[in-house]
């Protein structure tokens, strides 16, 4: 007897629900993909691209819609002898500066014996590297930064590249950007000058609801899911759960294979409701971690602070109580602090994730409301989150209280 066989009950192609697999169609996003295409529409013509700017919480088809769109475009615009078109696509996660995405930029455009280092040059130079790579392409280049925010404040790239054409950096190269973006409030940060330029076209991906996400279910099942093999309630309860949650299709996706995989391993020959419970509660802990691990540079610093306050047992605390320490870890990091109001944006993301508590305290006229925060999972979860991690390190005052 062989200790792996095929699976025959459960999975016929299990890879249809990983989050890297591409659909043939995409469901749900019609007015979001029309608007899409308009925007895409001067590559095809040979103009200037427009920049787009796409945003919504994770998991709500900005990044598949993308893809999507860019393999159509890209095989379109080869009927066109008058356009040529090249795609960069750069996840931005880990970097936290225009430098960072410029040189990392810079390397996608070149082969792999010409790689530069990715620190030790002035700021203009690597930028000047990159406009010459834009342009020896002499064509129309689409530079997709998905995960744009964890570049934080340090938004000089997103101005300059959009208007390097204007200003003379190149001859022949037309680029043009796509940010995607999961983080609501970095819009709002961003210098009115950027605005102008990186949003010039908006669209926003709002979350599923439940009969949009069942859909999308019915879709993948078909071809990820040996017929028969789920219970009738299954798919609703997927996309019930997920609407409440996030309305994000990646979630009722992962639920509907992490069932499968529990029946899978209990040796049953369907999916229940049950497993979609099981799932829930052991994804629930997976999602929380992987959301911390996911964070911005500074949203790990806002953690950071707060983290260093519960291990005082100063916890739930204000915000004017939480900055100073924020403030302490960015500067230990070397990396310049947010104003207290960004900084406050991020602790409502954390709290919006399930990472923080957040309650309303009403002091009456002498005080007035105000929010307290507090962690609101593990502290031991914490610290294995942000001691793995290369951008952030533990202040000295965090350490000391380390148990």
């Amino acid at each position: 007897m062989p200790l792996f066989d095929r699976d025959t009950t459960i999975f016929q192609d299990e890879d249809v629900l990983r989050e890297d697999y591409q659909p043939e169609s995409i469901q749900e996003r019609e007015e979001e993909l029309d608007a899409y295409k308009t925007a895409l529409q001067p590559v095809v013509n040979g103009a200037q691209p427009r920049n787009i700017f796409l945003y919504g919480k994770t998991g709500v088809g900005k990044t598949v819609a993308t893809r999507y769109l860019l393999d159509h475009l890209q095989r379109d615009v080869a009927e066109y002898d008058d356009v040529d078109l090249s795609i960069v696509w750069l996840n931005c996660n880990n970097l936290t500066s225009s430098y960072q995405v410029a040189a990392h930029l810079v390397n996608e455009l070149r082969g792999p014996n010409e790689q530069i280092s990715t620190t030790g040059y002035p700021q203009q130079t690597i930028f000047d590297m990159l406009y010459d790579e834009l342009d020896s392409l002499g064509e129309t280049v689409l530079i997709v930064l998905d995960e744009i925010d964890h570049i934080g404040d340090d938004d000089d790239l997103l101005y300059e590249l959009p208007r390097a054409r204007a200003n003379g950096y190149l001859s022949q190269g037309k680029p043009g950007i796509i940010g995607i973006s999961n983080d609501f409030s970095f819009r709002s940060g961003l210098s009115p000058k950027v605005k102008d330029t990186l949003c010039e076209e908006e669209i926003h991906f709002s979350p599923y609801v439940a009969n949009e996400l069942e859909s999308i279910l019915q879709q993948r099942a078909q071809n990820a899911l040996h017929e028969d093999v789920l219970a009738a309630g299954v798919l609703p309860l997927c996309a019930a759960l997920a609407a409440q949650d996030t309305g994000s299709a990646r979630q009722a996706l992962d639920l509907l294979y992490k069932a499968g995989d529990l029946a899978r391993s209990q040796d049953v020959e369907g999916v229940e409701e049950k497993h979609v419970r099981e799932a829930q509660r052991a994804l629930e802990r997976g999602r929380i971690k992987q959301g911390m691990v996911d964070l911005t540079q500074h949203g790990h610093l806002s953690l950071v602070a707060v983290l260093s306050l519960a291990l005082e047992e100063e916890t739930p605390a204000r915000v004017r109580e939480i900055y100073p320490r924020y403030r302490s870890a960015a500067e230990y990091v070397g990396t310049n602090p947010l104003v207290r109001r960004r900084m406050h944006d991020h602790l409502s993301d954390l709290a919006m994730q399930g990472i923080l508590s957040r309650n309303t305290r009403n002091e009456g006229r002498a005080g007035g409301k105000y929010y307290v925060y507090d962690l609101d999972v593990a502290v031991d979860m914490v610290l294995d989150v942000i001691e793995d991690l290369e951008t952030v390190d533990l202040p000295p005052d965090v350490l000391r209280h380390t148990p």
